[in-house]
């Protein structure tokens, strides 16, 4: 996907003035790559300041979980964050239960990953499984309303399993595998989801009623931080982390296997990066990560253009999948891809309640019981998406 021709580019990463709400200081670089600053400053990322606020952190799991069976939760996927994160729990004497949310569209890849590294490590797994006909009814729709967050609703349904595992098992800590170092913080304007947009997309477009789709409401979300108070911790928000190094010891240590790129252990996530995003909104997320790597000096600025210009990477067969799961035939679908696009705007959302009550979730982020970067992107008013 190349660079907007004729765009003002980063005179640091590669984000050009056609991302979401981005603007540009007196030497070229973008307020994105400040943020970056801001949360490296403040995190004390890959510093002393950073290890003795994780290491204080995983004391507090400990003794909070201490009359417990597992102490922390963790999310996992198959991919290589959520992976190595596993093993960094045990490493750290933790007792974690490992928790998956199965919406039906996993890699075989991904599926065995998750069983290699739980059994390696002895780590019990929950694991809520969506209905398959219920799943694609829910993504379809999505698709058919025109939006951009077609792999959505799977990133709030695995927040709400999340909870519901730590609220049954009387856990207080979650910990998650984002690094805003190696991924960056996903811009806030064309891309967004919320439980309520989730319930108006789909009573809009779906025909099937969601029974078994873990839909996490505006009261459910305040129920989760404001009163059962679980804490969500990101450790390589703190802690030196390298993606690379992490895949290397998942491969020699438990046999796990790649999957082929970022958001590629799952079916959807896949067909959302690769294939949809790219052909109807004109929007390739892979220049989040090739952004990332560039301020950390892990590759080179014309290097991450030059990769950034090359087609996005499609599965064999990815699109074949994604229609016989839908339902659709080729020509539905290429009419619907070029249908014009629509927004977060065109339905009912959560995006202005978190606007006005912008000062407790900035006081629940600082007390880690919203992630910060929710704060950020969320509690904020953004240009309306065109």
């Amino acid at each position: 996907m190349l660079v907007g021709i004729n765009m003002k580019i980063c005179s640091r990463c590669i984000y050009d003035e056609s991302i979401p709400n981005i603007d540009f200081d007196q030497d070229g670089v973008c307020n994105y790559c400040r943020m970056i600053d801001g949360l490296n400053e403040t995190y004390g990322t890959g510093r002393e300041k950073g290890l003795s606020i994780f290491k204080s952190i995983i004391k507090r799991i400990k003794l909070e979980g201490a009359k417990r069976k597992y102490d922390v939760i963790v999310g996992v996927s198959g991919g290589v964050d959520s992976s190595y994160l596993l093993k960094l729990a045990i490493d750290n004497g933790l007792r974690p239960l490992a928790v998956h949310y199965d919406d039906t569209w996993n890699t075989a890849i991904a599926s065995q990953n998750i069983y290699k590294v739980t059994s390696a490590l002895n780590v019990d797994l929950y694991t809520h499984v969506c209905d398959n006909k219920e799943s694609d009814d829910i993504f379809k729709s999505f698709f058919l309303a025109g939006v951009p967050e077609v792999g959505g609703p799977t990133d709030i349904a695995l927040a709400e399993v999340l909870y519901r595992a730590a609220s049954k098992f009387k856990i207080k800590y979650i910990l998650e595998g984002h690094s805003f170092v190696e991924e960056g913080v996903s811009p806030m304007g064309k891309a967004y989801v919320d439980g309520g947009y989730i319930s108006s997309v789909h009573r809009h477009h779906g025909k099937l009623p969601m029974v078994t789709f873990p839909n996490m409401t505006f009261l459910r979300f305040l129920y989760w931080t404001v009163f059962k108070r679980i804490r969500k911790v990101r450790p390589f928000w703190y802690i030196y982390y390298s993606k690379s190094k992490a895949k290397e010891e998942l491969q020699s240590s438990y046999g796990w296997q790649d999957y082929g790129g970022h958001h590629l252990e799952n079916r959807m996530s896949a067909f959302a990066h690769s294939i949809y995003g790219p052909i109807k909104f004109g929007v390739d997320h892979r220049n989040l990560v090739l952004a990332a790597k560039v301020r950390a000096g892990k590759i080179t600025r014309s290097d991450a253009l030059q990769e950034y210009a090359k087609a996005p990477y499609v599965e064999d067969g990815l699109l074949n999948y994604v229609l016989k799961r839908f339902d659709i035939d080729r020509t539905t679908f290429d009419a619907q891809i070029k249908s014009p696009p629509k927004f977060y705007t065109s339905y009912k959302t959560y995006k202005k309640r978190f606007e006005h009550l912008r000062p407790l979730f900035f006081l629940l982020a600082k007390a880690n019981l919203v992630p910060m970067s929710f704060y950020l992107k969320y509690c904020f008013p953004a240009k309306a998406p065109t």
